[in-house]
C-alpha cells in the first residue's frame, strides 16, 4: 500500500507540472487583431487596410492646369460643333470653349465629336473633363451635371418640306394631327416640349444626331424636323438644300404658361465646382469685353441671341 500511495503522490506532482506549463504557454500568445484598427498619434482611430479618409488628389482643373490640355464631349450639331471639310473641328461651342480656356491659361484643347444622347454618360465615366454643344441647361440635366452660365439663348424652329404641305405652324398643329411625325435628335430637349405640348409618343421619331433627323425629312419618312433655329439655318445654309425649308412663322412652344428659350451652356462634373467658376470668370470677360458676339456671330447667331445676365443656378431652379 505504501507504494501504491507513493505512486499516487508522483502523479499529482506530474499533473500540476503539466497544468502549470500549459497556462504559461497560453498567455505567452499575442492578443487577436482589432479588426485591422490601430491608434493613431493623435489618439484617434485609423482604419489599417480600409480606404484612406484623406481626400487626396487633383482636381480635374488643377490637373487640366498642369497639362495645359483638356478633353472636351461635343455633340456632332451644326452650328455648335462640327468638323469642316478639310476636317477642322469648329462651331460656336468649339470655339467659345477655346477662348475662354486660354483666358484660364489653357491652350490645347481635344475635342471628341459624339452623338448628343452621350454627352452627360461620357462625362460621368470620366471620358471627357468637359461637355458642351447645343445642351440646354435645365432642371433634370442640373441634377446631373455642374453647368457654367449660359453662352447664347435661342428658340425653336421648324422645318418641313418646300411649301408646307403639310400647313404646320407649331407643335399645337403637329399634335392637332396624329397622321404627322416629326424628327428629333435623342437627348434633345425638344422631345421634352412636344410632349408637354401633348404631341404623341408615336409622333415623334428620335434619331442619333440632326444630320439623320434632316436626311429622315429629306427622304420622306418624318413630315416636319424640329431643333433650334441656328442649327436648322446653318443646315440650311450649307447645303443650300432645295428639299427642306424653315417655318418662318413658326410660333414658339408654351410651357407652363411661358414662351420657351433655350440657354446653352458647357457642363461638368458635379464635385468640379472650381472648374466651373473658373470657366464662367473667363466666360464673363468675353461679355464684358464685347468678344462674346464676335465669337458667336459667324455662326449664325445675332445680338438676340445674347444671353444677358442670367445664371444657370436661375434657369435650374
Amino acid at each position: 500500500m505504501g507504494n501504491k500511495k507513493w505512486l499516487v503522490l508522483v502523479l499529482c506532482v506530474l499533473t500540476v507540472v503539466l497544468l502549470s506549463a500549459c497556462g504559461q504557454a497560453a498567455s505567452t500568445q499575442p492578443p487577436e487583431e482589432d479588426s485591422g484598427a490601430t491608434t493613431g498619434s493623435d489618439g484617434e482611430t485609423a482604419q489599417t487596410g480600409g480606404e484612406s479618409t484623406a481626400s487626396g488628389g487633383e482636381s480635374t482643373l488643377e490637373k487640366a492646369k498642369q497639362a495645359g490640355k483638356v478633353v472636351i464631349g461635343f455633340a456632332n450639331e451644326n452650328p455648335y460643333a462640327y468638323k469642316t471639310q478639310d476636317g477642322q473641328l469648329t462651331g460656336e461651342a468649339v470655339e467659345v470653349a477655346r477662348a475662354v480656356l486660354k483666358e484660364m491659361g489653357i491652350n490645347e484643347m481635344e475635342g471628341k465629336l459624339v452623338d448628343f444622347g452621350s454627352l452627360i454618360p461620357g462625362l460621368k465615366a470620366k471620358q471627357f473633363d468637359m461637355i458642351t454643344a447645343g445642351m440646354f441647361i435645365n432642371p433634370e440635366r442640373g441634377k446631373e451635371v455642374l453647368f457654367a452660365n449660359p453662352e447664347y439663348r435661342v428658340g425653336e424652329a421648324l422645318g418641313v418640306k418646300p411649301g408646307n404641305p403639310k400647313n404646320l405652324h407649331s407643335y399645337e398643329d403637329i399634335k392637332a394631327n396624329p397622321d404627322v411625325t416629326v424628327g428629333v435628335m435623342t437627348g434633345a430637349i425638344e422631345i421634352e416640349y412636344l410632349k408637354k405640348i401633348g404631341v404623341k409618343e408615336s409622333q415623334i421619331k428620335i434619331f442619333n444626331d440632326q444630320p439623320a433627323v434632316v436626311g429622315a425629312l429629306k427622304a420622306g419618312r418624318v413630315d416636319a424636323v424640329t431643333m433650334t433655329g441656328p442649327s436648322l439655318q446653318a443646315f440650311i445654309n450649307s447645303e443650300q438644300n432645295k428639299d427642306i425649308e424653315r417655318v418662318t412663322d413658326f410660333k414658339q412652344p408654351v410651357i407652363d404658361g411661358k414662351e420657351v428659350w433655350g440657354y446653352g451652356a458647357t457642363a461638368f462634373r458635379k464635385g468640379d465646382e472650381d472648374f466651373q467658376k473658373a470657366f464662367n470668370e473667363g466666360l464673363q470677360k468675353l461679355k464684358d469685353e464685347g468678344k462674346l458676339l464676335e465669337i458667336i456671330s459667324p455662326f449664325g447667331f445675332t445680338e438676340a441671341e445674347l444671353p444677358g445676365d442670367v445664371t444657370s443656378e436661375e434657369l435650374i431652379k
